[in-house]
This record gives C-alpha cells, structure tokens and sequence, in this order.
C-alpha cells in the first residue's frame, strides 16, 4: 500500500540547487508524480560557525516502501552527492531528512518518525506549508518569531526544475 511522504532536502555547499535537483531526480524513480516545494534560502541553525546559507526544499511523494528502506535512500543519496558525516550539523553537500510518513510514529535510536524537530525549523515549516499546510501548525510563524526569531530567515528563491 502506498503512504504520503514528505522529506526534506537542504545543501550548503557546493552547487546547492544541482545537489537538491539529483535528489529530486532519484527521487522521481520512486514516484514519478512527486510534488517538490519552491526552494528556499535559508540561515544555518546550529552546528559550527560560520557556514554558508542553505538551499531547502520539501518533497511529497507516494512510497510502498518501509520507513527503514526509506532511510536507505536517504543515506544513499547523500552518499551520491560526496556527504561525509564529520560534524553534528555541520555543513553538507546534501542533506535529506525523513520528515513524515503517513500517520506513522517511529522512535528508534537512528530513526524518528515523525521527524523531532521539525515543529521548530522554518526552512522545514515553511516549503511543507506550500505542500500541505494541514501538516503545519497555523501559527508557527509568531512562535518562532517569539522562540527562535533565527528560523525564520527563510526566503523563497526558486523552483527546482
């Protein structure tokens, strides 16, 4: 049977929107009707200073697979892009995180479902809300403005191709 999913992709190094364009392109063999939200520029959050602004994106896609052969591509992707994992939050060729899946609720040391800090990211909030913006709590943007006023430098610059 086949689920809504929703993962996030972001780049901040390197050619970003090529890096974000191949997953898109990968990511079009599991369901070639995927949505992919405009692409946003975005401050780094976290992680070690300084750091190039990121490109973020959303994509919504139909899947049958599991959420661990999900993690797979995950990991696979980045993987193809070149990422090493170095530095919790560091920079990144790519990044995708698995933000939901259907209505499923997973909480295993290397997988969480729906993703844990999502609710508290506006460059996940922000392209979801273009997506679906049932998946998105109405007034996030007066919460973080009031709680991380950092997460809403988010600026819309594109579409992927």
């Amino acid at each position: 049977m086949s689920v809504e999913t929703f993962l996030g992709l972001g780049s901040n190094m390197g050619d970003r929107l090529r890096y974000l364009e191949l997953a898109v392109k990968v990511l079009k063999g599991i369901d070639p009707l995927l949505s992919v939200s405009p692409v946003y520029e975005t401050a780094p959050l976290g992680g070690p200073e300084p750091q190039n602004r990121y490109f973020n994106c959303v994509v919504r896609l139909e899947s049958t697979l599991s959420a661990r052969q999900l993690l797979e591509v995950a990991h696979g992707l980045e993987d193809l892009t070149g990422r090493i994992r170095t530095v919790r939050d560091g920079p990144r060729e790519l990044d995708v995180d698995i933000l939901l899946i259907g209505d499923l609720q997973i909480t295993e040391p290397d997988l969480v479902v729906p993703h844990p800090r999502m609710s508290e990211r506006g460059f996940v909030l922000a392209p979801l809300e273009d997506l679906d913006a049932s998946r998105v709590p109405p007034s996030w943007r007066t919460r973080l403005a009031e709680t991380d006023p950092a997460s809403l430098d988010v600026r819309r610059v594109g579409t992927l191709r």
